[in-house]
């Protein structure tokens, strides 16, 4: 035995783990190679299932495959051994390997050798069992990869951050994470279909920039040897589409990776997928009818209907025209007392001590608003509802409402209690954004690390004119949330988590 065959710390490893890996030894001393380069494969299990579907009990077809998968269960008899074969997609099919057919040797070695969760390829006749399963029966098997790890079982399940940490795994043993992984290309893929239907052109911004804004977030921090100079890691890419609106693409998106360094919780993640666009000659409306038709949309790709099934069973209805509430109103309502935009941010802060809340000194009299209605109102937006009319000081891209002083036209959709997507009346006086961004880097110098920076190259492009338009942007792994029912770290395939403790 070499040592290549067996890892130095053999006699440290658990028992399940040492079997195994003494397994693979004993393959190789044998000549048999555990990670063979190809193995034989002339259909897939699901083609298998669909062309046989229907067939009568214990009937034999004569057609020969090789067809291969993950071992998840297995049986072994005397002369006859089971096993259920279970491929990518989840797609299982029944091997039965028998003695007359493989022989002594073939038999002994798939009794032994083969462990669960191991992935072999089997040749053999298409047939059905006495029981009416539809079948492989070997004639024949190779192994393909042998697990030097065994599989969870039913009996003690992973928890959420074994899920989390080994996603590998999870697609393995559980179908909603296979249904959740295959629902995203779905619904990536309803999103430019839908876009493309009002003619919108999708392109590509940088994700490294040289100055961080278009949305009031903490950035990411890196170093460019090449160029010698930090770079921020884009936290939204509204700057570079707001660009592109100015050179005459004037229906325009983009989905992207962003990246925010701020807290992590159910709603929340440091990097995240978002889909952000423009519409020139729009406004606020009408690209919340944009929003709208892509959240239905991709509903109906996913679920064939607009009222979707969540994990849990529940149904939430994504259909219709949805709900409007104002902002201030709803504060209100939830204070019992009259506050508008024009509310100060001391009598605001009564309000917030009188409810309890912990109060940031370096937030803005907008920015206690919006927590105080988070506060009092966020948890009970279950039905979609567009939230609308935000304080002018936290949204300095926004243009001011055209009737209501102290207040832009931007709204938030919430849906099931979590912020879904936000969308805007866009500023398109550079003068005024000078203004809004220049505020913007005052606050940044007294401490604020969620300001944006005064970035000129974008205030030029506006200067050479921008068409009136709207925006949005809508978190694709909450846009999964809200078809799903699932928390963030559950939609994103591999969400960031901190390195497991030695």
């Amino acid at each position: 035995m070499t040592t290549d065959n067996l890892p130095a710390q053999e006699d440290d490893l658990p028992e399940q783990l040492r079997i195994r890996r003494e397994k693979r030894a004993s393959l190789i001393e044998r000549g048999v190679e555990p990670y063979p380069v190809a193995v034989p494969r002339t259909k897939s299990l699901k083609e298998v299932r669909e062309k046989y579907v229907g067939l009568d009990i214990d009937v034999a077809t004569g057609d020969t495959e090789s067809l291969t998968g993950r071992i998840i269960f297995k049986r072994d008899t005397g002369k006859l051994c089971f096993a259920t074969l279970r491929e990518g997609d989840g797609t299982e099919l029944q091997a039965m390997l028998s003695l007359d057919k493989v022989g002594q040797d073939q038999l002994d070695s798939w009794k032994s050798d083969i462990d669960l969760g191991d992935m072999v390829s089997v040749t053999g006749e298409i047939i059905t069992s006495k029981r009416g399963e539809l079948s492989i029966l070997a004639t024949s098997w190779t192994l393909a990869s042998k697990s030097l790890r065994p599989l969870p079982n039913d009996h003690k399940p992973m928890s959420e951050e074994t899920r989390v940490r080994m996603r590998y795994v999870d697609l393995i043993v559980r179908p909603e994470a296979r249904a959740a992984a295959r629902m995203r290309p779905t619904v990536m893929h309803s999103l430019r279909e839908t876009f493309s239907t009002q003619s919108f052109i999708e392109v590509e911004t940088p994700m490294l920039q040289v100055m961080h804004g278009g949305a009031a977030a903490r950035p990411f921090k890196t170093f460019s040897n090449a160029y010698d100079m930090d770079l921020y890691m884009r936290i939204a890419p509204e700057l570079f589409l707001k660009r592109c609106v100015v050179g005459g693409i004037e229906r325009v998106f983009e989905i992207n990776r962003n990246f925010r360094n701020e807290g992590a919780d159910s709603s929340h993640s440091p990097e995240f997928a978002m889909v952000e666009s423009y519409m020139a000659y729009g406004d606020w409306r009408s690209i919340a009818d944009v929003t709208r038709s892509l959240i239905q949309n991709a509903a109906m790709a996913v679920a064939g209907s607009h009222v979707v099934t969540h994990h849990n069973g529940r149904q939430a209805d994504l259909g219709g025209n949805w709900k409007e509430i104002s902002l201030y109103d709803s504060i209100s309502e939830g204070v019992g007392e009259q506050v508008t935009a024009l509310t100060s941010i001391d009598d605001l802060k009564k309000i917030a001590t009188k409810l309890g809340m912990k109060i940031d000194p370096k937030w803005v009299t907008g920015k206690l608003a919006e927590e105080i209605f988070e506060h009092v109102a966020q948890d009970k937006l279950i039905e979609p509802t567009f939230v609308m009319g935000y304080p002018v000081d936290t949204s300095p891209l926004v243009r001011a409402h055209r009737d209501i002083p102290g207040v832009v036209e931007k709204w938030d959709l919430y849906v099931d209690g979590f912020e879904l997507a936000t969308g805007y009346s866009e500023l398109i006086d550079p003068v005024i954004q000078r203004n809004r961004l220049v505020e913007q880097a005052q606050l940044g110098a007294k401490g604020d690390l969620e300001a944006m920076q005064v970035d000129e190259d974008f205030l030029r492009a506006m200067e050479f004119g921008a068409p009136p338009m709207g925006g949005m942007g809508m978190g694709v792994d909450r846009l999964l949330m809200a078809l799903t029912g699932l928390g963030i770290r559950e939609t994103i395939l591999f969400p960031l988590v901190k390195p497991e403790a030695d």
